[in-house]
C-alpha cells in the first residue's frame, strides 16, 4: 500500500479543513474556516471521488481523528459520507484507548510504534492509505521517509 498525504494547506503552512470559524482554534488561531470561501464543490467533489476510488484506508493523528469522529458518523446518504464512515481507519495516539474508538472501523497504533505500524501497512497488498490533515503525523511520516505521495 502507498502512503499518500492529502492536505488543505495555505501558502504559509496552515493546515485546516474547510470547516467553520470555530474549528481548530488551538494556540489562539483566529482564522478557522479560512478556506471555505475558496472551496468549489464541483472541483473538489471530483477530487474527493478520485481519492476515495484509490484509497483502502485512512490514517489519522489523534486530533484530526477526533474532529472527524465527531463530525461524520451521524451523516449518511451522500457518497462521501457513506465512504468515509465505511472505510478502514487507523489512528496514531499515545492517549486514546481502544474504548475511545467509537467511529468504526478504526484501529489504534501507539505513537511509539508509528514506524513499525506504517511500515507494516505499506507491506500489505492494496491501494492507498490516505492521510487527511494530521499535520503533526505528516511531519513524523516525512521524517521517517514513509510518504509515497
Amino acid at each position: 500500500m502507498r502512503i499518500v498525504i492529502s492536505e488543505f494547506i495555505s501558502l504559509d503552512g496552515v493546515v485546516q479543513a474547510p470547516g467553520g470559524p470555530d474549528e481548530d482554534t488551538d494556540g489562539g488561531f483566529q482564522h478557522g474556516g479560512w478556506s471555505m470561501p475558496f472551496f468549489d464543490p464541483d472541483v473538489m467533489g471530483s477530487s474527493f471521488d478520485e481519492v476515495a476510488r484509490r484509497t483502502d484506508a485512512l490514517l489519522y493523528g489523534r486530533r484530526t481523528w477526533q474532529i472527524m469522529a465527531g463530525a461524520w458518523p451521524g451523516r449518511a446518504g451522500d457518497p462521501f459520507a457513506d465512504w468515509i464512515n465505511a472505510v478502514d481507519k487507523h489512528v496514531v495516539s499515545n492517549t486514546l484507548s481502544v474504548a475511545d474508538l467509537t467511529w468504526a472501523p478504526t484501529s489504534l497504533s501507539g505513537g511509539d510504534d508509528l514506524v513499525a505500524a506504517v511500515t507494516a501497512m505499506r507491506e500489505r497488498p492494496g491501494r492507498d492509505v490516505n492521510v487527511l490533515g494530521s499535520a503533526q503525523l505528516v511531519r513524523s511520516l516525512l521524517e521517517a521517509d514513509l510518504v509515497d505521495d
